[in-house]
């Protein structure tokens, strides 16, 4: 008997609806970021896994998919090392063959993961779309003229445990502008959130902090050297809640003298204007977070109007990636149930550094398009017209009449309309019954008398209603 395909968890297939709906996001997004000067890049699926490691943080590079070199294997000898422990504690029985239950059990061992890193995997899946655009501007750097606009539209892969609205594999569409220090970028992306969403007719709320202010809390606490792992449990705090993340800091070394300094992050409430003056007296000792606030004001005062986006300053966003350093901008939508980040990017100061290339300053932002569709969906906000790519169907009567249908079919995709012809000679109703399910609004009718009288019987789907024609008044009435 046959097995039944599948196919890996966190993955999807998309039908012909749905991909429907996915192209007009993304050509939405797309014609906005052209409008903004921005220009396409696309990069490799696969990157060297060491381009990948080091720039997410900890958390993030166990989610990061690794590729076994050609010809490597988990074998027996690469277990070895840890068999021992392995078989005690984990109750792994069979070396080589691993269940996927079992083999999560196995990733616990630190030295293990060290050694597939090392000895058997030397490419990975891209994480996201930043790093390796980094990667790409340090290697094409005497190719183009800085600052550099670039956007790509292309899927990612995390590690993740696949749950409602999160994937293993889903699709990122990044703006990035990379050679310039200007607070002017930071306000001409928040007006591109605000046009994209105003395109998609959804309200949401952008909300900015900046990396410098916590820092800031940080140094003002303390314990600068822990900021990283400060910055990580706070970016989980609406996720689990401030005594989880507390928690979290103290099993990082977080001391609690300044977990207790942390403290007044939490109790801020209020708008931006509200809210400033508060974290200028917390944080006057620290010259960084005085040069964020200053920052963040630039941004309020620049902006402008916006349409279908509130700007929200969050003292508690933190954006859990490693290499932002300036601001930090998180997007949600005010409707639907997803309560969960549909955008998400900030400032990076130097990350082209780590490939060799000091002192090139970046900002972007990334759309997650997978998100949005299922906001989108939830909400019944896709036009109704995104139900089929095909306007007109010709029925099929038989051998002559097809000859005459494929005529007018020419005709018909000269001007600009999709159209096809029905394949086989087949009874009406199941004609009529293919083009209600491709949402195929006329279908043009051309039996015998029609050929004799040169004319075309067209039927409106959605109201059924039926009229004849003469060939060249077809195209004005299904337009």
């Amino acid at each position: 008997m046959a097995t039944k395909p599948s196919i890996p968890k966190g993955t999807r297939d998309f039908g012909p609806q749905e991909m429907l709906r996915r192209k007009y996001i993304f050509n939405t997004i797309e014609k906005v970021f052209q409008k903004y000067g921005y220009l396409p890049l696309e990069t490799p699926a696969m990157e060297n896994l060491e381009t990948l490691l080091g720039k997410y943080g900890l958390e993030g590079d166990r989610l990061i998919f690794r590729v076994l070199k050609r010809g490597a294997s988990l074998h027996e000898s690469l277990l070895d090392p840890v068999m021992n422990n392995l078989v005690k504690d984990a109750k792994v029985t069979a070396p080589t063959l691993l269940l996927e239950e079992e083999l999560a059990q196995v990733l616990r061992f630190g030295s293990f993961v060290e050694d597939v890193q090392q000895k058997a995997a030397d490419g990975a899946l891209r994480y996201d779309l930043t790093v390796p655009f980094a990667r790409y501007v340090v290697q094409h750097q005497h190719e183009l003229a800085f600052p550099f606009k670039r956007y790509q539209i292309q899927p990612v892969w995390r590690a993740d445990r696949p749950q409602k609205g999160r994937y293993r594999e889903f699709y990122q569409c990044d703006a990035d502008v990379i050679g310039s220090t200007s607070l002017l970028n930071e306000v001409e992306l928040v007006q591109l959130f605000d046009e994209v969403f105003t395109q998609l007719g959804l309200q949401v709320v952008i909300k900015i902090n900046d990396r410098k202010v916590l820092s800031g809390i940080a140094a003002v606490c303390g314990q600068s050297e822990k900021v990283v792992d400060i910055v990580t449990a706070i970016d989980k705090l609406d996720k689990i809640g401030r005594e989880k993340v507390e928690e979290e800091m103290r099993a990082k070394g977080v001391s609690d003298a300044a977990i207790q300094g942390i403290a007044p992050l939490f109790e801020l409430k209020g708008t931006w204007k509200e809210q400033r003056p508060q974290l200028e007296k917390w944080l006057a000792t620290s010259e960084v977070a005085q040069q964020g606030l200053k920052d963040l004001a630039f941004v309020f005062d620049t902006v402008g109007p916006l349409k279908s986006a509130a700007l929200e300053f969050d003292p508690t966003l933190a954006r859990g990636l490693d290499y932002y350093t300036g601001a930090i901008f998180e997007v949600k939508a005010e409707e639907g149930s997803l309560q969960s980040s549909i955008c998400g990017g900030g400032r990076y100061d130097d990350l082209t550094g780590i490939f060799g290339l000091p002192n090139m300053s970046g900002v972007g932002i990334s759309f997650g398009a997978d998100r949005i569709h299922d906001v989108l969906l939830e909400l019944n906000k896709f036009p109704e017209d995104l139900g089929s790519s095909t306007r007109l169907l010709f029925a099929n009567f038989g051998e002559e009449e097809a000859k005459r249908c494929l005529q007018l079919l020419r005709k018909v995709r000269a001007s600009g309309i999709a159209a096809e012809l029905y394949p086989d000679t087949a009874k009406m109703a199941r004609q009529f019954k293919y083009a209600d399910a491709k949402a195929i609004p006329f279908v043009a009718i051309i039996g015998a008398d029609e050929l004799k009288q040169g004319i075309i019987t067209v039927k409106d789907m959605k109201s059924g209603e039926q009229k004849a024609v003469k060939e060249d008044e077809l195209i004005a009435l299904i337009t």
